[in-house]
């Protein structure tokens, strides 16, 4: 596989379930808007910087593992 077969996902509306809140109480707590969050969530950002990895972690009560996941270019879903 060349590196292009793979991409980085941003598991925030997964870990947003499983703690039973919102984008709306997410972007709330970051202080961010709902199109910055909604840029991230959907992989339309080229960066995201160490502090949010880490608000949205201790948030979320999750680890960067957890956030960030690595999936092949055949699971990618386009929306």
């Amino acid at each position: 596989m060349g590196d292009n077969d793979k991409m980085i996902k941003v598991n925030i509306e997964e870990l947003l379930k499983q703690n039973k809140k919102s984008k709306y109480w997410l972007c709330q707590k970051m202080n961010i808007t709902s199109r910055n969050l909604n840029r991230i969530i959907r992989g339309e950002t080229t960066s995201i910087s160490f502090k949010y990895i880490e608000e949205i972690c201790l948030l979320l009560n999750c680890t960067p593992g957890d956030l960030l996941i690595i999936i092949s270019s055949e699971e990618k879903i386009t929306i």
